[in-house]
């Protein structure tokens, strides 16, 4: 019986037994942990930890960016009954330094150098950490290295050998986990009290629904300080899955090829470049290709529409969609590694169209929905159950109900405990034991959940109009000249957007036309460049209501950066930020 991570670590351990459970690239290629090497560190991380004096409910921070060393020093936390406080790698000193005192966190482990140069600005105020540890060989002065700490656990290990697992299970499912600090996008970011009841209840839900299984190697990249690739990580360890790390965002089409993974949890931003990549190689190709490329993309989708509705397909449309494998989708799906049985999205609504591509190419993407106060997962679409442009069904044991103003609504076992010294804020999230979730949507008919936009990021219009703003940037980053998008209009006359160019194409654009430009910021100055995108946002956003229709647009010289604060971990744009950091061109656009 698992319960808590501790029995999934235990599980894992004696269950799975093989060389390759996590793959890690190291000297230009990838190197194999095994099950056994995997135990023995967090076994021996977990007891040296305990003799540097950390006990249960005690915190510990993690810095670092994703890496075998963030999974093994959380398990070895939690199986002592520690609460694991994880910190983005990109935040800046000052935002760390709040989340480190607020948590109470008694153990800070850093990553690297350039972490822990944060972490000097401000350790002289961090007066209630009693411990630094760093995954580097060699440690600054007062600063332990994670092989000093293993050498301590081992000792501890030998003199007693039952000592570990028998901690481990004195955890209890009730007892918190994780406190997960929310990216602020409203204000002070709030600490998510996770249990590992909650944990262990979305990883059981969400491996009954989706197919993972011990055969399956998988590439993971998103940050593990994210609540969705954690849990994601405790599921590929619950089904014994091997685990192959990116070295970096920048490095994944590389790293797609050496790990070949069967499954990659995304988020939409990544898939939305791999689209984007696609169709610039088709239309820099010749005529006859392009010509063989929309065939194909017409006969998969035929293909995939029926294979959805359980309709007979027949042996005509086989042949050409075998064909069309052959001749066009194969060459895609070689350039993820060649295995690839599908990709997970999450973290931000992915477009309808861009799905649907995918699935005429044979690459399944299962778009799923959830929050860091939901463990993440609340509904997912499945195999069986597959609709595009949906987040799919709630997970079995997860409730989800529409309010009135159609916020989406959810309870189960997934749910958050509450907001770390956060009592009115816990107060203010639940309604008759219903966990708001500041989204709104609804479900249709056959019982999938349809994301709308927001609570928070509704535009109302000056003439009342409601008008959801995330699918219309969606629609907009499908141009092939629209990088990003963020749509602007609350209690205004009309919609107006701030447009990201992709200036690599824009470029050709210019250079085509005779347009003279020496910077990204000559090129937006340039009155038929501006002209030329009004043309594109219209032509991109035909079917748009009259009040929806984007009137003024302003050229940004640079797309947002979660560096500087502009966009999530998951890329959402952080919405409040973008527009007080560019009043002057939303007030420009509304000017009389």
């Amino acid at each position: 019986m698992v319960e808590t991570i501790g029995q999934l670590f235990l599980n894992t351990s004696k269950s799975f037994i093989k060389d390759d459970l996590m793959l890690c690239k190291k000297e230009g290629r990838y190197v194999p942990i095994s099950t056994e090497e995997f135990s023995n560190r967090v076994k021996y991380f977990s007891l040296g930890l305990r003799d540097m004096g950390l006990g249960a409910r005690d915190k510990l921070v993690i810095f670092s960016e994703t890496r075998p060393e963030w999974v093994i020093t959380d398990i070895a936390n939690l199986c002592l009954g520690g609460i694991t406080v994880p910190i983005y790698a990109y935040l800046v000193p000052e935002q760390v330094k709040y989340i480190i005192d607020n948590s109470d966190a008694k153990i800070v482990v850093v990553s690297t150098q350039e972490q822990w140069q944060k972490l000097e600005l401000i350790r002289p105020e961090l007066t209630k950490v009693t411990h630094y540890i760093t995954f580097e060989a060699e440690a600054p002065e007062g600063v332990l290295t994670v092989a000093q700490v293993y050498e301590r656990g081992k000792k501890i290990a030998e003199e007693n050998p039952e000592l570990f697992e028998k901690t481990a299970l004195t955890i209890r499912p009730e007892d918190i986990a994780s406190i997960i600090y929310t990216s602020g996008t409203t204000g002070v970011p709030k600490g998510v009290i996770l249990t590992h009841n909650n944990f262990i209840s979305n990883v059981k839900a969400t491996a009954s629904v989706v197919d993972f299984t011990d055969k399956d190697t998988v590439l993971s990249f998103l940050p593990l300080a994210h609540v969705l690739e954690r849990m994601v990580t405790f599921c590929y360890l619950y089904k014994g899955c091997s685990i192959g790390y990116a070295e970096s965002l920048d490095s994944i089409a590389e790293n797609l090829l050496e790990v070949r993974p069967h499954i990659m949890v995304n988020v939409p931003r990544v898939l939305e470049k791999i689209y984007a990549k696609i169709m610039d190689n088709v239309l820099a190709s010749s005529a006859l290709k392009r010509k063989i490329f929309f065939w194909a993309v017409k006969v998969g989708k035929k293909y995939g529409r029926k294979k959805l509705l359980g309709q007979p397909i027949s042996g005509m449309l086989q042949f050409k969609k075998n064909i069309a494998h052959k001749l066009v989708f194969s060459k895609v799906i070689q350039k993820t590694g060649g295995r690839a049985r599908f990709f997970v999205s999450g973290g931000a609504p992915l477009s309808k169209d861009i799905a649907e591509l995918f699935y005429a190419m044979g690459l399944v993407i299962l778009e799923g929905y959830g929050l860091t106060e939901t463990s993440p997962v609340i509904t997912c679409n499945t195999f069986e159950d597959l609709k595009f442009g949906t987040v799919g069904k709630p997970l079995p044991g997860v409730k989800v109900k529409i309010a009135e103003d159609g916020e989406i609504l959810t309870q189960g076992p997934n749910v958050m405990k509450g907001y770390y010294k956060m009592e009115e804020e816990t107060k203010e999230t639940f309604e008759g034991g219903w966990f708001l979730t500041g989204d709104i949507g609804h479900l249709d008919e056959d019982g999938f959940l349809v994301i709308t936009d927001r609570k928070k990021d509704i535009i109302v219009t000056a003439g009342g109009k409601n008008v959801a703003p995330q699918p219309i940037e969606n629609l907009l980053k499908l141009n092939p000249y629209i990088l990003n998008a963020v749509v602007v209009g609350d209690r205004r006359k009309f919609i107006s957007a701030l447009i990201v160019p992709d200036f690599e194409k824009l470029g050709k654009y210019a250079k085509f036309n005779n347009i003279p430009y020496e910077t990204n910021s000559d090129l937006i100055k340039k009155e038929s460049v501006l002209n030329f995108l009004y043309g594109e946002v219209d032509r991109t956003t035909p079917a748009l209501a009259s009040y929806e229709k984007v009137k003024k647009i302003g050229l940004l010289d640079r797309d947002f950066e979660i560096d500087k604060g502009e966009m999530t971990p998951s890329f959402k744009v952080k919405r409040n930020i973008i527009e007080k950091k560019y009043m002057d061109i939303i007030d420009a656009f509304y000017e009389e």
